[in-house]
């Protein structure tokens, strides 16, 4: 047997590459770990050929972990057992159906001009009082839960509670485990009742929209949408949360990165394509699967009844696809990553989330053309709670 590495995933310094998933990396492409919660080992892949296979190969299963205490980061877990991200097709191609109709690239494409609104205002209200600003209050946590929450159509008094809630279960303490617990519980029985009051009257809101599916298709159960419902919300406030933060930090540090937005601001997606490979925006893994059957992956045996992690960070930091991979290269060849995840559980907002990245940083950039850090950087206090790696403060001046 494999030897065990045990693995709290815990390394939070700035958005420094984790050195034991760089341990684990080095060892081969197959690891054995023990994460800090759950009832057993894992394996953890981490080669982009390997994530990729796992991903795709439905003889690995999410499903498969329902009602089993999986090995995970969080004390409790953060999926429910309802969930879009713990179904396997057939099964739940018909819920990504649902909410993929309102992230396509054409209906992203309607959406920018109200974000940029929104960019434009929180902008002028951080203008407006003055340097210096916590960027992460006054941008990076308001924009996207703004976006997802006029989305659902969420009141404009209840959208602080979901943005707390949301934060509530993603953390990693073991004291926080109630706490993570009744935040999930609360955002279920609360898009319940939203569900239940969408059904009685027509609306064009998102959860509108996906109870009235389309023609041909079963209509999805007020159960069905109230979990999806929470899924966006979560996701709507992670990605693209952490990543405004993330993206401003490493340009106000990394002053020739800085200096080509400037010069180049067509640049900025393909910058961004990089930075989001590059950036470590989480810790450790997601959600794992199980092996239905024996598996040989990467020259290891999976034995069925085995749980498998992937580690979406590894894979896009793999130097046999990624040449010089812990580099943040501009000019690097165009090349898929990870970061949105891959194959049936990749992220189904993420035309969104980019649509956001890119009008933040562009507004706030080309607004604040001399914005820079109001403290040193090794100041910058950062999360140390949850799974995600971002500055809880970003403090800015210009």
């Amino acid at each position: 047997m494999a030897h065990t590495a045990a693995c709290p995933f815990d390394y939070s310094e700035q958005l420094e590459f984790d050195p034991s998933l760089a341990q684990l990396m080095a060892r081969g492409p197959v690891s054995r770990i023990r994460l800090s919660y759950g009832e057993a080992e894992a394996w953890l892949v981490t080669s982009f050929d390997g994530v990729r296979q796992v991903t795709t190969d439905p003889r690995f299963s999410r499903a498969a972990i329902v009602g089993r205490d999986y090995p995970r980061m969080t004390p409790e877990p953060i999926v429910s057992p309802e969930s879009i991200n713990v179904m396997d097709p057939p099964r739940g191609t018909r819920l990504r159906h649902a909410a993929a109709r309102a992230f396509t690239q054409s209906s992203v494409k309607r959406m920018t001009p109200a974000i940029e609104g929104v960019a434009h205002r929180l902008v002028d209200e951080m203008v407006e009082q003055g340097p210096p600003a916590d960027l992460a209050r006054a941008l990076s946590e308001p924009l996207p839960n703004h976006t997802i929450c006029a989305l659902l159509d969420v009141p404009v008094q209840d959208r602080p509670l979901m943005l707390r809630l949301t934060q509530q279960m993603l953390t990693t303490a073991p004291e926080a485990r109630q706490a993570a617990a009744e935040a999930k519980q609360h955002l279920r029985a609360y898009f319940t009742t939203l569900v239940a009051e969408r059904r009685k009257g027509g609306g064009s809101d998102l959860i509108t929209t996906m109870a009235a599916g389309d023609q041909g298709e079963e209509p999805l159960s007020d159960d069905e949408l109230a979990v999806l419902a929470l899924t966006l919300i979560l996701s709507g406030n992670d990605t693209a949360t952490c990543q405004i933060s993330n993206i401003a930090y490493t340009l106000l540090t990394r002053p020739e990165l800085h200096e080509l937005l400037r010069r180049s601001p067509e640049q900025l997606p393909r910058l961004l394509d990089e930075l989001l490979r590059h950036i470590p925006f989480r810790k450790g893994v997601g959600i794992p699967r199980v092996a239905l059957e024996d598996v040989e992956l990467e020259g290891v045996l999976i034995r069925a009844g085995d749980f498998v992690h992937v580690s979406y960070l590894a894979a896009n930091r793999d130097p046999e696809v990624f040449a010089d991979p812990d580099a943040l290269d501009v000019d690097r060849a165009s090349h898929p990553h990870m970061t949105f995840g891959w194959g049936g559980h990749h992220c189904v907002a993420s035309t969104l989330a980019v649509a956001e990245l890119r009008t933040a940083i562009g507004v706030l950039f080309t607004r604040l053309p001399r914005l820079r850090l109001a403290v040193p950087a090794q100041d910058v206090p950062w999360d140390t709670q949850t799974i995600r790696r971002f500055p809880l403060e970003l403090p800015v001046t210009w």
